[in-house]
């Protein structure tokens, strides 16, 4: 697959763990049958399936079950598999790992531990597309990790590599007009995935978003969301952002996504347990977990009324 095959709604997986907090295969394949069966377009395994918190050995087992569960099923969905780390070396090792469990492409986010220069990071991704033949998403994820990544350096990797092969997901504010600038100065070239949990997908979808990777709590809603895009149901489309707004609203950093997530896949019986590895920074009180579900069962209330409308659903 190259990167055009890339489209719609690829939800990032939850990591479940079992009581001894190793990764719990058996719900991670409740988890991705059911995300199928929300007619998602695909699958990713990035920063809220807690990558950072697993080892390289990990993740790497985590990418070959993920991609094996996805082809197997049916329909079968392309996997994104995120690979950024602190050296290049490791990334390109990562990297060659996904290829070879059958990504469609991988991703990946700058080295969070170290300031580097343009050039640096510019060779950071170059050495990612030229170990591997998979389209490379970079990530900027400046809204919870690191600095944003120049608009330059998209350019340069475009012109070297080819639309075909390097993909975006910005996540640096101002989001809006960050993603018109890179588009315009890519010539509209660069595919864009929208990585804000589906919170600017509407104002992404009118910038020329190609999809979205939100996390994996409320598939059902991004994909009434997309399809609403899609088809020019504006009212429709604002009535399902406006609910799922403020559901997000909750979720201000990375640890309180993760958190919120597995407390919602919980209580739709999809995950048995919502734990986390630790330390953690961000704790779910009881207030929080019941405004969630509230909030939860609101928005699909909306969802369940638009996908009635004649034509629809």
């Amino acid at each position: 697959m190259n990167g055009a095959g890339l489209r719609g709604v690829l939800p990032v997986v939850s990591t479940p763990f079992a009581d001894d907090e190793t990764v719990d295969v058996g719900s991670l394949a409740d988890e991705i049958e059911w995300l199928r069966s929300q007619h998602v377009d695909g699958l990713t395994v990035a920063m809220v399936s807690e990558v950072l918190r697993l080892s390289d050995h990990e993740r790497r087992a985590l990418a070959e079950v993920v991609c094996r569960l996805a082809a197997t099923g049916d329909p079968p969905l392309p996997v994104v598999v995120s690979v950024g780390a602190e050296s290049t070396a490791v990334a390109v090792a990562l990297a060659r790992d996904a290829e070879s469990v059958g990504a469609a492409a991988v991703m990946a986010i700058p080295p969070t531990s170290v300031a580097t220069t343009d050039p640096q990071l510019r060779g950071y991704f170059a050495a990612i597309l030229s170990a591997v033949n998979l389209p490379l998403v970079v990530q900027d994820a400046s809204g919870y990790v690191g600095t944003p990544i120049p608009v330059g350096t998209y350019v340069a990797l475009l012109e070297e590599f080819g639309a075909d092969r390097v993909l975006a997901k910005p996540e640096a504010q101002p989001l809006g007009p960050r993603l018109s600038a890179l588009r315009a100065a890519t010539g509209g070239e660069l595919l864009v995935f929208e990585g804000m949990g589906g919170l600017a997908l509407v104002d992404g979808f009118g910038r020329g978003v190609v999809g979205t990777m939100p996390g994996p709590e409320v598939p059902w809603a991004v994909v009434a969301l997309w399809q609403a895009l899609q088809d020019g149901r504006t009212d429709d489309a604002d009535a399902i952002h406006a609910r799922l707004a403020a559901l997000l609203a909750l979720q201000t950093s990375l640890d309180s996504f993760v958190a919120v997530e597995k407390h919602l896949l919980v209580a739709q019986g999809v995950l048995s347990s919502a734990r986390r590895r630790g330390p953690v920074g961000f704790d779910l009180d009881d207030a929080t977990a019941d405004l969630a579900l509230r909030l939860m069962k609101r928005l699909q209330s909306t969802v369940d009324q638009v996908n009635r409308r004649p034509g629809t659903g």
